[in-house]
């Protein structure tokens, strides 16, 4: 029977002698250092920043407003007779959007008309017979009392011809009003009152609404910190305005396409509100009304997007957004210095244009900027260009 002793002791140098025999595991970096081999330089692709005057656009969520909206109202009392319009069209001005019932205001024009003709019948009386009595009363034939009486009767009935003049009027206008017209070419809403109703004063004479869709308003907000930024911007001469601050509205639609037609700012509120602490701006534009375009028509409470134009930023410095990483210590780009090295550089980027970034501190124009390959660099790194991009061009 074999000893165990013996056999742990065989089995001890057996595995000596396996990890005595195997090869010892050799870095790539001594592979190469003893092969002779250099590390190869990271390949990148670079951009020169050029300063320019470049435009700068300002955003702010809008809503389209009608220009005039109109109440048409009842001005006389009576029943609706027929309703003339269809809900929800297109409606000219002069067109007749509703026809009360006429017969009573008919009758009251033709009452007001025999007045007239009866206070006429008695001036022409009071006149025939101040004409008799006035060279009487010259020649001592009559009293002064009788010609006092005939003056007064002619004023007076002259007075009473005016004030049934007066009631034709009045008739003619109430019976005007029982056709009720459009003021103003727009789009019809939905009729209030129908067929058959009785329609009295105040705020029983409401009808309908008609929205004026030429021009078209828009209206947004602006934050008061927006503006003392803008202000502060402008000081430093880092946002140029246009002259008299003539800025142009673009219209962003829902589904992100531009409104043909640009606008003009018209009215900026004098107050702040204190509700939500903006400034209510509106911008005026010319709206499609030709039929075959009404599908392109902005129509009243769409929420829009408000693009102001006419800004610019004097000597600007664009990077590409993929330029640009971020560190513990905010944003920061790669820079390759006249050596060919790669130099940590950070900066301070604004606002948005296009798929690039206007560069507010870090950065004076005139530098190789690194755009891709930028995730292999380290400081003081050596790098080998492969393409260099053209300038940036205006998006």
């Amino acid at each position: 029977m074999s000893n165990p002793r013996f056999f742990q002791l065989s089995l001890f140098f057996l595995v000596i002698t396996s990890f005595a025999l195997s090869p010892i595991p050799v870095r790539a970096e001594q592979k190469e250092q003893s092969s002779g081999q250099v590390p190869t330089s990271p390949e990148v692709t670079v951009i020169k920043t050029v300063p320019k005057d470049t435009p700068v656009t300002v955003e702010f969520v809008g809503k389209t407003v009608s220009s005039r909206r109109v109440e048409i109202r009842s001005r006389v009392e009576g029943f609706l007779e027929k309703r003339l319009y269809t809900e929800g069209s297109m409606v000219k001005e002069g067109d007749v959007l509703f026809q009360m019932d006429q017969k009573p205001f008919q009758a009251d024009l033709r009452a007001a008309k025999a007045e007239l003709a009866q206070q006429q019948a008695r001036l022409d009386n009071a006149e025939a017979n101040l004409k008799r009595v006035k060279p009487l009363a010259e020649k001592n034939a009559v009293s002064q009392k009788d010609l006092d009486d005939a003056i007064g009767t002619y004023r007076s009935s002259a007075a009473a011809v005016e004030a049934a003049k007066a009631k034709v009027v009045q008739a003619e206008l109430s019976l005007s009003y029982t056709t009720i017209t459009s003021p103003v070419t727009g789009l019809s809403s939905f009729a209030v009152k129908q067929e058959g109703a009785y329609i009295g004063f105040g705020s029983d004479s409401l009808l309908t609404y008609i929205a004026q869709l030429n021009p078209m308003w828009v209206e947004f907000s602006i934050s008061e910190n927006q503006i003392l930024k803008s202000r502060k911007e402008a000081e430093l001469g880092l946002i140029k305005h246009p002259e008299h601050g003539d800025l142009e509205v673009e219209v962003i639609l829902a589904d992100g396409s531009s409104f043909p037609n640009r606008g003009r700012i018209t009215f900026a509120d004098a107050a702040l509100s204190e509700e939500t602490g903006t400034f209510l701006i509106r911008a005026e534009l010319e709206n499609f009304m030709s039929t075959d375009n009404q599908d392109k028509m902005l129509r009243p409470g769409q929420f829009v997007r408000a693009r102001l134009h006419g800004m610019v930023r004097p000597d600007a410095i664009l990077v590409p957004q993929r330029a640009v990483q971020q560190g513990a210590k905010g944003s920061f780009v790669w820079v390759i210095d006249k050596e060919g090295k790669a130099a940590y550089t950070p900066i301070s980027v604004g606002q948005w244009y296009g798929d690039e970034w206007f560069v507010d501190e870090g950065l004076e124009g005139g530098e190789t900027l690194v755009v891709d390959g930028a995730l292999k660099l380290r400081p003081g790194m050596p790098v080998k260009i492969i393409e260099t991009e053209s300038d940036q061009t205006s998006n």
